[in-house]
């Protein structure tokens, strides 16, 4: 009878709980498929014109967007740019 009822309440168990547990895998694995691709990106420097992927460019901010480079002289360029303009 014990085992019975232990039976049900591993049943009721997967029935009901599974479902949420799957959905909320899911959604773990997207967002970490998504990280992935936006981090392994190829972003355009807009100095020289290299593409690089997006974890290994050199990040700044400009006029409230991010802006990848290639190095950190292109970096210091652009910066230079942007004080003259």
């Amino acid at each position: 009878m014990r085992g019975l009822l232990l039976l049900a309440v591993i049943v009721l168990l997967v029935v009901f709980v599974w479902p949420v547990v799957r959905t909320r895998l899911e959604r773990l694995v997207r967002a970490r498929l998504a990280e992935h691709e936006s981090r392994d990106q190829l972003v355009k420097d807009p100095v020289c014109g290299t593409y690089v992927v997006r974890s290994r460019a050199i990040r700044d901010e400009a006029g409230g967007r991010s802006v990848y480079f290639c190095s950190q002289r292109c970096a210091a360029r652009f910066t230079e740019q942007e004080r003259s303009a």
